[in-house]
């Protein structure tokens, strides 16, 4: 009877750990989404999203415009711009956001574009490389709201310290379209944590 109890209770375990698991990581992702914590940084990180033809999409365009507000309040002297070409022969997600940034007034001498990132990993692993190179500890990590925890995770295994600053108006406006993005997440950043790429 002791075996059969034992075996019962380990089986509820297996199957409970990773409902536990999701459910947690699920409440930081939508915790970290709510949260702005806009402080003074070494940098503003504005992570790519699509751009068409050399021009930010309207997601990546509300991420640039958000970055160059925090810039102009004097949050951080240098814009770092992620994103590398997915398979754009002409523009890279990096350089499109840098020209962009310059059109709100930010000088090219305080922008960085990183255009090799194929995804938010490689993003982080490359932009904690440019910051360590120039003396940079601490960032300000623009994005989508939901997008917003694995970021931190992923620069902060890096070693940097890093504050939230997701885009306005980021949270998905359906029930629906919140779980999606959230799952999303939850096994992107899964799949990150195990090392399966």
């Amino acid at each position: 009877m002791a075996t059969k109890r034992w075996k019962k209770w380990l089986l509820a375990t297996l199957a409970l750990t990773p409902v536990c698991y999701a459910g947690a990581v699920y409440w930081r992702i939508v915790d970290q989404a709510a949260r702005d914590e806009a402080r003074a940084a070494d940098a503003i990180v504005v992570f790519g999203a699509a751009e068409y033809d050399g021009r930010p999409s309207p997601v990546y365009k509300a991420r640039l415009d958000h970055a160059a507000q925090l810039y102009h309040r004097g949050l951080a002297p240098m814009v770092i711009i992620t994103g590398g070409s997915g398979g754009d022969p002409r523009f890279s997600e990096g350089v499109v956001g840098r020209e962009y940034l310059k059109t709100l007034g930010i000088p090219d001498n305080q922008l960085i574009a990183e255009t090799q990132s194929a995804d938010t990993a490689e993003s982080a692993r490359r932009v904690s490389t440019i910051m360590y190179a120039n003396g940079m500890r601490s960032c300000l990590a623009v994005s989508d709201g939901y997008h917003i925890f694995r970021i931190k995770k992923m620069l902060g295994r890096e070693g940097v310290t890093v504050y939230g600053a997701p885009r306005p108006n980021s949270r998905p406006q359906t029930f629906w379209r919140r779980q999606e993005s959230a799952w999303h997440e939850i096994g992107s950043y899964t799949l990150w944590l195990f090392h399966v790429t």
